[in-house]
């Protein structure tokens, strides 16, 4: 009996500790639709990793998680850092002649460019929430959804098409 009371008393502290967390709102995954022209080498919210290399004009990620605060509050934001490039292989010569590969690489790699902005988290208040789907625009602009409809979908919030032109200048 005193070990059935030591394992309720227990299970109550261990309750009262999940009662005192913060509310949270479903979690999910960190995804990424590219509206660009460039691909997205590797992208990040809040500093966790939504995967590597998002083609031209395609959607992907998957990395894990993200969980929204139960409650939207006015002024909430999130940072997105990515880095953005050349996602092509033409010219890539092989392996076989390293001086020719690392001259490529090279080449390749001067191409890319880093990026980072804080962008509003649009209100959910009485939606449910699905991770963050982080949506690069041209110009370097960047939205962001919680939404648990996808791209496709009529009701899903972000109306922009997949393939956007890039502007000749963009404003700053």
């Amino acid at each position: 009996m005193k070990v059935f009371r030591a394992g309720m008393a227990l299970a109550g502290l261990m309750l009262a500790g999940c009662q005192q967390a913060p509310a949270q709102a479903a979690g999910g995954t960190i995804e990424a639709v590219n509206h660009t022209r460039w691909a997205i080498n590797h992208f990040s919210v809040n500093g966790q990793s939504g995967i590597d290399i998002i083609g031209p004009h395609q959607g992907g990620g998957g990395g894990c998680c993200f969980r929204a605060p139960a409650q939207w509050q006015p002024g909430m934001t999130v940072k997105i850092d990515w880095e953005t490039g050349v996602h092509d292989m033409e010219g890539f010569p092989g392996y076989a002649d390293r001086e020719k590969y690392i001259a490529w690489d090279k080449k390749m790699r001067s191409q890319n460019k880093q990026h980072t902005a804080t962008v509003p988290v649009p209100d959910y208040t009485g939606q449910k929430t699905c991770g963050i789907t982080v949506h690069f625009l041209p110009c370097d602009k960047v939205k962001v959804t919680t939404s648990c409809h996808i791209y496709s979908d009529p009701q899903y919030p972000v109306k922009e098409p997949l393939s956007m032109p890039e502007p000749a200048t963009c404003a700053r």
